[in-house]
């Protein structure tokens, strides 16, 4: 029976590993390995339970007791920090609505523990009870994706790409003044110190320029990202511009025409930068383009990560939507059905 149990995290993290490595940048490597942090803690308290000793139970007690004390303030905590740093953030960059979604996600949070505790079901007939029942499988379902996210995103920072790339993609972020604002030249240091780095090693990458012009600016991305490295030392024989995406996905995609028509597909190594809060879901879209390319990603202010990752997550919900909402719509079908029949059978 022990042997048994043990497989299951086992099975869990020998296929996280096979996933992770064959391509990081899956939303289920998140899934792989929170089912081995899970099945493993599982086993551990199998194990405890198992082994006939004095303080097996005093053992998993102790961890008990303290998750139950910590998690409240846990995210007392959470939507306290949420708040401040949507005032942090507001102040420093601007009351928009893009920096207020930590604003947003405190309020939910906040909104869903009043619900919670008020329990609004006492209001109701019981026939539509299965409706709150369904309601809470979806609270449920969106906290396990959000959690299965966060672990993806945490891992696939720790990835390191190689020193034999031939190219790298520098993905645009919009101009101000048709000149390179702060977050926009994190990206492109981020890939000249790459260009230096691997030029110690081996021949330099040539560095590909991403972004088309706005309607609100004079010039492509491309073009004033290029005269940025070109001031900053890089020889303009080992730039590129591709001056006509305007979004991530096109970033991807028209750069690999370039480097496909510099060299044979699939005979090239490539990275893009862009900053780190973006890693994750750019690598979403690389792979979506047909780009076995891995990220480096430039550092953020601490204050702009949680806005940005909540902005992430909405952006990999979205592009998962058609998914997302045919598993809402089947919880809350089959709870409508069942309140159907509760009501006929009432």
């Amino acid at each position: 029976m022990l042997y048994f149990i043990a497989s299951v995290p086992l099975l869990f993290l020998i296929l996280f590993l096979i996933s992770y490595l064959r391509d990081p940048r899956k939303l289920i490597n998140g899934l792989l390995f929170n089912g081995f942090l899970i099945t493993f803690f599982f086993f551990c308290a199998f194990f405890y339970i198992y082994i006939d000793g004095p303080y097996q139970y005093v053992v998993l007690a102790f961890p008990l007791m303290l998750l139950i004390v910590l998690i409240p303030f846990g995210v007392l905590a959470l939507i306290a920090g949420l708040f401040y740093n949507a005032k942090v953030l507001m102040d420093k960059e601007g009351k928009r609505f893009r920096n207020s979604l930590t604003l947003i996600m405190a309020i939910v949070i906040l909104t869903l523990i009043i619900v919670n505790i008020v329990n609004p079901e006492q209001f109701f007939p019981e026939y539509l009870q299965p409706l709150f029942g369904g309601a809470g499988l979806v609270v449920v379902y969106v906290l396990l994706h959000m959690f299965n996210f966060l672990t993806a995103y945490g891992l696939n920072q720790w990835n390191r790409p190689k020193w034999d790339q031939d190219f790298i993609i520098v993905l645009g972020s919009g101009l101000i003044n048709d000149r390179v604002p702060p977050l926009l030249a994190s990206r492109i240091d981020k890939a000249i110190d790459f260009y230096h780095r691997q030029k110690k090693v081996t021949a330099p990458p040539k560095i590909i320029f991403s972004g088309g012009q706005g309607p609100d600016e004079g010039i492509s991305e491309a073009e004033a990202m290029q005269s940025y490295a070109v001031e900053k030392g890089i020889p303009i024989e080992d730039t590129i511009q591709e001056n006509k995406s305007v979004s991530t996905y096109e970033n991807m995609k028209f750069s690999k025409k370039i480097m496909n028509q510099m060299k044979d597909e699939g005979k090239y190594h490539s990275i893009f930068a862009t900053n780190n809060f973006h890693l994750f879901r750019a690598g979403i879209y690389a792979r979506k383009a047909g780009l076995d390319s891995q990220g480096i990603g430039s550092k953020t202010a601490f204050y702009y990560w949680p806005n940005a990752m909540v902005r992430e997550y909405i952006a990999v919900v979205v592009m998962g939507r058609r998914r997302h909402f045919l598993i809402v719509s089947c919880i809350m079908g089959f709870s409508l059905l069942l309140a159907i029949i509760s009501y006929l059978f009432t």
